[in-house]
């Protein structure tokens, strides 16, 4: 809780964040700050979505972060 509170995080970021130090891995990304936005998707996709975000151990929002930063690398090299 008190890296949470430390740090303005939700406590859920802030478990993610212990469980990542405690596996070894490296730091998360810090550079630029985030936004929320909203998507609405069908509820089969949603469900798709979650389970391979937890069979490559990333959440939603990076699984998302990443296909988008895909897309738009593509779009812009071709």
């Amino acid at each position: 809780m008190t890296l949470s509170r430390a740090y303005g995080l939700s406590r859920r970021q802030a478990y993610r964040y212990l469980k990542l130090a405690r596996a070894g891995g490296s730091s998360p990304p810090t550079a630029e700050s985030s936004i929320t936005i909203t998507c609405k998707m069908p509820k089969s996709l949603a469900r798709n979505l979650r389970a391979q975000a937890n069979e490559a151990g990333v959440t939603t929002s990076e699984l998302i972060r990443r296909a988008v930063a895909t897309l738009l690398a593509k779009r812009r090299h071709g």
